[in-house]
């Protein structure tokens, strides 16, 4: 892709965020629109970089620390990782994040903490579907997991994160999200984030109060089939 058109796609994107806000009665500023450049080359993301962009994200461990360490001359980056982690990565994944948005369980909180470190940002995954095998915790379980991480001086508990279920009406899922949202702030009341809406639904998230959007191949066209 050319970087004219890289631009062009970035401003429809902002745009149809922007006027997703405004129909929600919401203040666009207040929503942070990550991009997401999975199998993409770090080429890609100085592009993004030189058009503005801040807030990247990865989802896989490999190339979210190879993406990391090739481009460390672009200082305020801020890098998202928004996949599953391994306990046994969890240190490689700190050492390179920005923000955690895929905290699930007690013991990766355990892997991610480090003593007398600044605080990590964090967030709590949400599992919305029936399946147990996906990743995030049940609905029930987000304030409990909330109040370990609470107990963690290394980690700092900023919201919520989930994907809408793919057969499910995404409004209906942003919508038992947000209340999800309300009770983790109930234990931790700054916790206001929700990390919430790809390229195909964030419109519904945004009317359902995400404040994080994980947008890829709306911004960066198709993924490669590899890195």
């Amino acid at each position: 892709m050319s970087s004219a058109a890289l631009e062009s796609r970035l401003a429809q994107v902002d745009g149809s965020i922007a006027d997703a806000a405004r129909s929600a009665g919401r203040d666009p500023g207040e929503i942070t629109r990550i991009v997401v450049t999975k199998f993409h080359p770090a080429a890609l993301v100085r592009e993004l970089f030189a058009l503005g962009v801040r807030d990247v994200a990865e989802n896989r461990q490999q190339e979210f620390q190879a993406k990391h360490d090739e481009l460390t001359d672009l200082g305020d980056l801020r890098w998202h990782f928004v996949g599953q982690v391994q306990s046994k990565k969890a240190r490689a994944v700190r050492r390179a994040a920005g923000a955690v948005h895929s905290v699930d369980r007690d013991k990766l909180v355990a892997a991610l903490d480090v003593p007398d470190a600044d605080p990590l940002d964090v967030l709590v995954q949400i599992n919305l579907t029936d399946d147990p095998n996906r990743g995030g915790v049940r609905e029930g379980d987000a304030p409990r997991l909330a109040e370990t991480i609470a107990r963690t001086p290394s980690l700092r508990l900023r919201g919520v994160m989930a994907v809408a279920p793919l057969d499910e009406d995404p409004a209906r899922a942003f919508e038992r999200l947000a209340g999800i949202a309300a009770r983790v702030r109930g234990v931790v009341p700054d916790a206001s984030w929700i990390s919430a809406g790809m390229s195909g639904d964030f419109a519904e998230a945004i009317a359902h109060g995400a404040t994080h959007l994980r947008i890829g191949t709306a911004i960066t066209g198709p993924r490669p089939s590899q890195v």
